[in-house]
């Protein structure tokens, strides 16, 4: 009961989104040009032997100070909108006293420093390897509470990527399949057995009063 709640609510999330994004192409054609929605083709079929050339940025129509403004918060409130069904997920199949919500703030916001990254470096070889002494000489402490969670942060970095590039569609589809993956493996109990060590709570289990979860 708990897996079909969260699948009618991302599929009805992600529904108003292709909604609101036909609607948008509908009344501006080449909507791509002017917004960080990205070409999927085009990025597929850039082509450098070197490996050196800094990534392409699809948008030619933007030719302002306005326009590039917009662009850049577009692909900032973009990268945040689509993790907050990841976010969802996270909540749903995480028991708990074991969710962490320093792990969930940080997927949230994560994407936003990494968009604002690869826009400053994206046709700057020197900027990058400036950033990687940065952050080489940053220490971070905070481990994760469980390995697994990592993927969640790896799904923030890669959209955070995509959306620096202007390819907020790749994005979309990242989180799209990532969020029905996990919601497949929650509702299947996917290799679960008694002595194995859990992850995810059981979707069909009703956990106690202390370990409801957001979608309980």
């Amino acid at each position: 009961m708990k897996a079909l709640r969260l699948l009618i609510r991302l599929s009805a999330y992600y529904l108003v989104l292709a909604l609101l994004l036909w609607v948008a192409y509908a009344q501006v054609p080449d909507l791509h040009r002017h917004l960080p929605l990205g070409v999927v083709e085009t990025l597929l079929s850039e082509s450098d032997p070197t490996g050196l050339a800094g990534v392409e940025i699809h948008a030619s129509n933007v030719t302002t100070e306005f326009g590039g403004v917009l662009w850049l918060v577009v692909a900032i409130l973009g990268a945040i909108v689509l993790m907050v069904p990841v976010s969802w997920v996270y909540m749903a199949i995480r028991q708990k006293s074991k969710l962490d919500q320093s792990l969930l703030e940080t997927m949230i916001i994560l994407p936003v420093a990494v968009t604002g990254i690869v826009m400053i470096v994206h046709n700057s070889l020197a900027l990058a390897f400036s950033l990687t002494g940065v952050v080489a000489g940053v220490r971070f402490r905070n481990a994760l509470k469980n390995t697994a969670d990592s993927v969640f942060i790896f799904m923030a970095v890669g959209v955070g990527l995509a959306a620096g590039i202007g390819m907020l569609m790749i994005a979309g589809i990242m989180t799209l399949i990532f969020n029905y993956a996990f919601l497949t493996l929650w509702a299947l109990n996917y290799g679960a057995t008694e002595e194995a060590k859990a992850y995810m709570r059981p979707s069909h289990e009703e956990p106690k009063e202390e370990d409801k979860g957001i979608f309980d």
